[in-house]
């Protein structure tokens, strides 16, 4: 199985920004450098720069590399800025969705949230985290109490949790309704997306 399936902290220490908004992973211990005594002295080189850019966004949104290239390869044939679609198909997956909602706290949580089938599209069971929503699309939650018990939960663990604006949330009835495209400024993930591009040029 190509998934990573190791701790998640070692993954912000590796790219030394925090791939998730939760404290253990932004924790200024956590960020340090891998290793004993962190890297000393070492420079990075525009090849390394490029990649750990690249690598941010995977791990951001848990994507594995073969599925990162059909994304900027799709990004590409799209008019307009090719980093902006980038990141707004990312943005756009059904996982992230979840997420950003706050029905979960972190991308991998969401992930197993939608594969074990508690999402509704629409009124149909959808369980493939990569599904794109579309504007008008409405998202609910399983009625079953398993279901609604984790969201609810997740939800008051994230009290003050900001929803972006392209996304309409229904704390009381657990229902997300998509009423616009993600733009850049509305991701709250600092990423240099012209460096990614040229990453694969």
């Amino acid at each position: 199985m190509a998934r990573y399936l190791g701790p998640k902290v070692k993954l912000s220490r590796r790219v030394g920004v925090p791939i998730a908004d939760i404290p253990k992973h932004t924790s200024k211990r956590q960020l340090s450098p891998p290793g004993m005594h962190g890297f000393r002295g070492r420079r990075i080189k525009d090849y390394g720069i490029r990649k750990d850019e690249k690598q941010k966004l995977r791990y951001h949104y848990n994507v594995l590399e073969r599925q990162f290239r059909g994304y900027l390869a799709t990004a590409t044939r799209r008019p307009g800025n090719t980093g902006e679609n980038l990141l707004q198909l990312l943005e756009c997956r059904l996982d992230n969705v979840i997420r950003r909602a706050g029905f979960t706290r972190t991308i991998w949580a969401a992930r197993q949230f939608v594969v074990h089938g508690h999402i509704r599209i629409n009124g149909k069971k959808v369980d493939r985290p990569s599904y794109q929503v579309q504007i008008g699309d409405e998202i609910t939650v399983r009625p079953k109490d398993s279901s609604t018990k984790l969201a609810r939960e997740s939800m008051e663990s994230l009290a003050g949790h900001m929803v972006p604006g392209w996304a309409e949330v229904n704390p009381a009835e657990l229902t997300i309704k998509i009423v616009a495209r993600p733009t850049s400024d509305q991701i709250p993930f600092d990423v240099n997306t012209n460096l990614i591009v040229e990453f694969y040029r």
